[in-house]
């Protein structure tokens, strides 16, 4: 019998709402979905939710399967690599049937009695959503500031520890941000508070220990919208820092950290196009700043007492094919996180200028990056190798004897994982207007290349994010039934340095949906797959960009995959009280203006749906998304729903409990990709 003869499918109500700017008038008819509190709406989203477990039912044991195989090959009882902070090791521990972590230290010697300092289990009791978001260790070793999200819409309650009593102090600080930090007198901490309505973190507050938060003192306000701002401290210890930013322009201020009642003093003043980070090494900082045209980014330092511009040397000038990442600072070494022709290098250089090298990476396709290295006396630098076959590594490079060791590989339980058994390579794809677009690609060897394979696609391509091709225990049930996994690495993200993100944001977005659709053209005709098998996934921004391909060019693909979808994007970009929008204009554009109005508009996922075929569609969204509104999915199922003239399947599926980062619990999440595995295996006929 056809699905849709026993099968109720959803129909949001339609209820006409008239939407004028620049004298263009928009009608939508979902525009109601946008209240979470309306019975009528959370109705709506459990019909979605029932409907989506209707269709999916007959996968039902065969997603418990995929769960448990995913399961199965993560480690249940692990252990983090113990690093070393202030006379303690710090270590983070998961135990066998528990979804959350503990976190424990032990004093100078990994041999000494575990102290533990927080059971995330014990904590998240009696809440469907638990997240300790940070924590922060007082000087004197003595006090632990810490943060929870019992709701998933990443509003975090600070309170702190007394970790020789194991006392909870009555100290409570609501709506912030998850970060706390403490000035050297063990007694000061500096936090920072979010927007009741935008969610944005607009000001830093300074609290004393035993006394009202009511009484904290604001330090920092930033009453710009379209900045964020953030407080955090140097690594030397020396200085608390205050950071403002937005997409395109920072600032800095700074007191010492012995001092925390001192005025604050601004490093450099903001300017726009001007981006700038610090870091704090003897009587210097140094400075990643694109100033001076250098739009992949220099190095350069300047003394503590002289911090404005005009002070600034180089250090390591502005190089047109090299983007320059990050920095990490010890005692006698800097390590410098670069990125060529789309790929990571490490590079030790000497204060005493003795040494300058890079840390040797043979394959074509891997991720490597600086891990966490608190210790600035430290003559180890920990970092973090993997890739599209190999397992994550946590590597400790010695400075001095120049010898890597091996501190934990990712072990992939359940006895049939072998790296040699899989195959990755990086191929270019021609886009329309001539650039080549990187394709990162994995496979099991023998899947056959002659266009019968079953492929999905992957990208985000916004806000300058680089995917690295990194390695995925769970993305081996795609692999080991014959998918092949493929990262598009797009404009808009940073994957070629700063300007291939330049070249997909604000007026020239459009690259980043057409790359994707001529890396989906140059695979089919390479024969790694056909229209028939090709599927595409993306997530959150990479969600608009599934709604935009699909508007633009159905026919290449059998199904997608979108995850917490931006795709209501002029409507959601005019409304500035929706959390994060004002700081999003140098992303997207200020549609108060015509020419990015009308940009906009032509690629909006939701403005654009029409009545024609799509492909299989599953979506996926969480009630308390703080960075993509559950309403944009809503409503963009209901208008698709509304016109789509084909009889594929369009799902929705919320997470009545989630925010944008999906389920809390250790393994809860892996239910999700369990049902998004489910439905593209499911396509393909696959069942076992």
């Amino acid at each position: 019998m056809p699905l849709k003869t026993i099968l109720q499918v959803p129909r949001a109500t339609k209820k006409p709402k008239k939407i004028v700017k620049h004298n263009d008038i928009r009608i939508d008819n979902y525009y109601w979905l946008n209240d979470r509190e309306n019975p009528e709406v959370i109705d709506y989203l459990n019909a979605e939710n029932a409907y989506t477990k209707e269709v999916m039912q007959h996968t039902e044991a065969f997603q418990k399967d995929l769960f448990e195989e995913m399961k199965g090959r993560i480690k249940e009882d692990d252990t983090s690599v113990p690093y070393k902070f202030n006379g303690y090791w710090y270590i983070t521990r998961y135990e066998k049937g528990q979804d959350y972590p503990v976190y424990l230290r032990k004093k100078e010697s990994l041999e000494a009695p575990e102290e533990i300092l927080f059971d995330c289990n014990e904590m998240a009791k009696g809440f469907a959503f638990f997240n300790l978001g940070s924590m922060s260790i007082s000087p004197d070793n003595t006090l632990a500031s810490f943060s929870t999200d019992t709701v998933g819409r990443r509003q975090y309650t600070i309170q702190i520890k007394n970790l020789v009593t194991g006392e909870i102090y009555s100290d409570k600080i609501l709506n912030t941000t998850s970060s706390s930090i403490w000035a050297n007198d063990n007694k000061t901490l500096f936090y920072c508070m979010k927007d009741e309505v935008t969610l944005r973190s607009h000001k830093v507050f300074k609290h004393k220990l035993h006394t009202d938060t009511k009484e904290d003192i604001e330090v920092f306000h930033e009453a710009d919208e379209t900045f964020n701002t953030f407080v955090y401290k140097s690594k030397s210890k020396k200085y608390i820092i205050i950071g403002s930013s937005s997409t395109v322009s920072s600032e800095y201020r700074f007191v010492n950290a012995d001092t925390p009642d001192g005025e604050f003093k601004i490093f450099q003043k903001r300017k726009r196009d001007f981006e700038y980070s610090i870091a704090h090494y003897n009587d210097s900082f140094y400075i990643i700043s694109n100033c001076d045209g250098a739009t992949n980014f220099k190095l350069l330092k300047t003394s503590a007492l002289k911090t404005e511009k005009r002070y600034w040397k180089d250090v390591i000038p502005h190089r047109k094919d090299v983007l320059l990442e990050d920095i990490e600072i010890f005692k006698d070494y800097l390590v410098v996180n670069e990125r060529e022709n789309g790929l990571n290098n490490l590079r030790i250089m000497s204060w005493d200028g003795k040494e300058d090298y890079y840390l040797p990476f043979e394959s074509e396709t891997y991720t490597a990056y600086i891990s966490n290295n608190p210790d600035f006396d430290s003559d180890v630098l920990r970092y973090s190798y993997n890739s599209l076959t190999s397992p994550s590594s946590v590597i400790d490079y010695n400075f001095k004897t120049k010898r890597s060791e091996i501190k934990k590989e990712q072990e992939v339980l359940g006895g049939k994982f072998k790296k040699e058994n899989y195959e990755s390579k990086r191929i270019w794809a021609p886009a329309r207007d001539g650039v080549k677009v990187p394709i990162s690609l994995v496979y099991k060897k023998g899947t056959k290349l002659d266009g019968s394979s079953p492929l999905l696609q992957y990208a985000y391509g916004s806000y300058g994010s680089t995917i690295d091709p990194s390695f995925s225990t769970v993305r081996l049930s795609l692999l080991d039934r014959g998918f092949i996994y493929a990262i598009a690495h797009i404009r808009g993200g940073e994957y070629l340095g700063r300007d291939w993100y330049e070249n997909g944001k604000l007026l020239h977005k459009l690259n980043t949906f057409y790359d994707f659709i001529d890396c989906s053209k140059y695979l089919i005709e390479q024969k790694y797959t056909s229209p028939k098998h090709l599927y595409a996934y993306g997530g959150s921004a990479g969600g608009m960009l599934m709604g935009a391909i699909i508007n633009m060019n159905p026919e290449l693909y059998n199904g997608i995959l979108a995850a917490v979808p931006f795709v209501d994007v002029v409507t959601t970009m005019l409304d500035d009280t929706i959390p994060l929008t004002t700081g999003e204009y140098d992303e997207w554009g200020n549609p108060n203006k015509l020419e990015y109005y009308n940009y906009m508009k032509s690629y909006s996922p939701y403005d654009n749906v029409e009545a024609k075929q799509y492909p299989n569609i599953l979506v996926t969204t969480g009630l308390h998304d703080s960075q993509v509104q559950y309403w944009e999915p809503a409503k963009w199922v209901a208008k698709l729903r509304e016109l789509k003239t084909d009889t594929n399947k369009l799902l929705l599926h919320t997470d009545m409990d989630a925010g944008h980062g999906g389920a809390s619990g250790r393994f809860e999440s892996l239910k999700e990709v369990a049902l998004e595995y489910a439905f593209l295996l499911d396509l393909e006929g696959i069942h076992g």
